[in-house]
């Protein structure tokens, strides 16, 4: 009975006189990209522990590619928040009074590249403790699209697609229907929480408003579409007009080019005209034949000359002989007087 209650007594004792712990267990925290995470850890202390109160928390990245990275730091009284370039800004303590057990920690507009583990070590001598939180951020579904596949025609195939722009695995989908009677053809059960439900042989039943909501951990979003089974087209007028208009179309090309290629033909004749030499016009008579008939010409108007005139005549002056380009200059040369050879009868006797 006296060891018992000896042993009691220690066991009080170093209950009593134990050192700082961190009462905030181990544990796993998920946020969503963009959200803040709050980062537990709450000390107590003891008599003993009569050093200067240091708090730090560390970061080990999640690709184990760097080392261990001081986020933030108190010391002396004093806190420093600039030690990692990713997380500066984003990183606070969530006490003003941090003597008072509470190292707790916020970290501000997730990224991707926050996860990690979180480590928060609390020394004051001789007291000294630490834990770790594992930190993981998920993308909530965003951007989701809701579309047909294929033509809605009454006894086509087709599909109704839901597609996220992103989101963090593992995602569950799930499809409504709005309108109507609000209720999902019985075919289309299998696929109610799949991304694509494949539709066969559709029919006007089948037309009204859908929805899929896209949910994971950490969120939802939702998109909508409008489904309009139609009776199918003419395809054989819609193939026929397709024809006659490519066919309208090749020839309108044709006299477009027809057109260009006839208008470059008659820029290059005329060309062609304007430097070409006139072969049907006959060249230029020549100066000695032109002088000959001249002379020829003059000699006869003197032969039917008479003796009275004969005279004046000779006192003429030639000035040129004529020619039909007329490029010389002018001349004025003198010609003697022309002696002619004559007779005539006086008393009948004849004098040459």
């Amino acid at each position: 009975m006296a060891l018992l209650l000896r042993f009691v007594f220690l066991c009080g004792v170093a209950d009593f006189t134990r050192s700082l712990s961190i009462t905030t267990p181990d544990q796993m925290i998920e946020k969503a990209k963009g959200e803040t995470a709050y980062l537990p850890c709450k000390f107590t202390l003891s008599p003993e522990d009569q050093g200067p109160l240091d708090i730090e928390w560390l970061l080990s990245p999640a690709d184990n590619q760097k080392v261990d990275q001081v986020i933030i730091l108190y010391s002396g009284d004093k806190i420093y928040d600039d030690y990692y370039q990713d997380l500066k800004g984003r990183v606070h303590f969530t006490s003003s009074d941090l003597k008072s057990g509470d190292a707790s920690i916020n970290v501000t507009n997730l990224r991707l590249s926050d996860i990690g583990t979180y480590q928060c070590k609390v020394k004051k001598a001789p007291g000294v403790g630490n834990k770790k939180i594992q930190l993981t951020v998920l993308v909530k579904p965003s951007g989701i699209r809701c579309y047909v596949d294929g033509s809605e025609e009454i006894g086509n195939d087709f599909k109704l697609k839901c597609e996220p722009k992103e989101g963090s695995l593992p995602l569950q989908y799930e499809w409504q229907k709005l309108s109507n009677s609000q209720k999902l053809p019985s075919l289309w059960l299998p696929d109610m929480n799949s991304p694509v439900i494949s539709v066969k042989n559709a029919s006007t039943e089948y037309s009204g408003t859908y929805s899929c909501t896209v949910t994971n951990r950490v969120g939802s979003d939702q998109c909508q579409l409008h489904l309009n089974v139609v009776p199918p087209s003419n395809r054989a007028g819609t193939i026929a007009g397709a024809i006659v208009g490519v066919l309208l179309a090749l020839v309108l090309i044709g006299l477009i080019v027809f057109c260009c290629r006839k208008k470059r033909r008659e820029e290059k004749y005329e060309k062609e005209v304007h430097h070409d030499i006139r072969e049907d016009v006959p060249p230029p008579k020549s100066r000695t034949s032109t002088a000959r008939s001249y002379m020829g010409s003059n000699h006869s108007s003197l032969g039917s000359m008479s003796p009275s005139n004969m005279e004046g005549y000779s006192k003429t002056q030639y000035n040129q002989v004529p020619s039909e380009d007329f490029e010389r200059a002018p001349q004025s040369p003198t010609l003697p007087p022309a002696k002619f050879k004559y007779a005539y009868k006086t008393d009948g006797i004849t004098v040459v």
